[in-house]
C-alpha cells in the first residue's frame, strides 16, 4: 500500500474514541472517529476506509446492523475488526458470520488492536 491505511473507529463511548484515535495517530495511521453507526455510514459516501474498528453494542444502530449494511454494499470490500465488552460465544460467532475479519473482546492492548487491523486489511487485499 503506497499511502498509510485509513481507519474508521465507530464506538458510542467518547473515551474509547479518543484513546483509539491517539493510538492510530501515534502509529502514523490516518483515522476518523464516529460516535454512531449512522454517522459512520453517512461518511462512506465520501470516503471508504481500509478498515473499520466497530463496537458491536451501541444504541440505536448497533454494530451488527452496521456490519450487515457494509457487507450488503456493492463495490469496495471493507475490513472490519469487531469489538465488544459484552463477549459471548453467540455475539462472537454472529460477528464473524456477518463478515468481520477479526473479533476482539474489550479491553485489549494496543498491539493486539494494531495487529488485528493489519490482519483485517491483509485479508481484504487477498480477496
Amino acid at each position: 500500500m503506497d499511502s498509510p491505511p485509513y481507519i474508521a473507529v465507530v464506538d458510542d463511548e467518547p473515551a474509547v474514541l479518543k484513546a483509539l484515535e491517539r493510538l492510530f495517530r501515534s502509529a502514523k495511521i490516518e483515522v476518523a472517529t464516529f460516535p454512531s453507526g449512522a454517522a459512520f455510514l453517512a461518511s462512506t459516501e465520501k470516503r471508504h476506509p481500509d478498515c473499520v474498528v466497530l463496537d458491536l453494542h451501541m444504541p440505536e444502530m448497533n454494530g451488527f446492523d452496521v456490519l450487515s449494511r457494509l457487507t450488503a454494499c456493492p463495490g469496495k470490500k471493507v475490513s472490519v475488526v469487531a469489538m465488544s465488552a459484552h463477549d459471548t460465544p453467540t455475539s462472537r460467532q454472529r460477528a464473524l458470520d456477518a463478515g468481520a475479519a477479526v473479533y476482539l473482546q474489550k479491553p485489549f492492548d494496543a498491539q493486539t488492536l494494531l495487529s488485528a487491523v493489519q490482519t483485517a486489511i491483509a485479508q481484504a487485499a487477498a480477496t
